[in-house]
């Protein structure tokens, strides 16, 4: 992350609170989310690796307000 403050979940897990210089890192196809926190910004880099396909990403279900607002650990 470059800028801002963000929020990340794995499906499953809790909400993570990222910062300027934080790194995440998903495993390719764990289900996840993230993006700004409420009423914030997030600026951030993504790198993909492409699949079989050639596609860098499969974009999953839309995260719900109630996912999304849930309390940060």
């Amino acid at each position: 992350m470059t800028e801002g403050i963000g929020r990340c979940q794995r499906d499953g897990g809790p909400i993570e609170e990222i910062h300027p210089g934080d790194r995440v890192f998903f495993e390719p196809g764990e289900n996840h989310w993230h993006g700004a926190a409420p009423d914030r910004f997030m600026v951030h880099i993504a790198m993909q690796q492409n699949d079989e396909s050639g596609s860098p990403v499969t974009w999953g279900e839309h995260v719900t307000d109630e996912q999304y607002t849930g309390a940060p650990r």
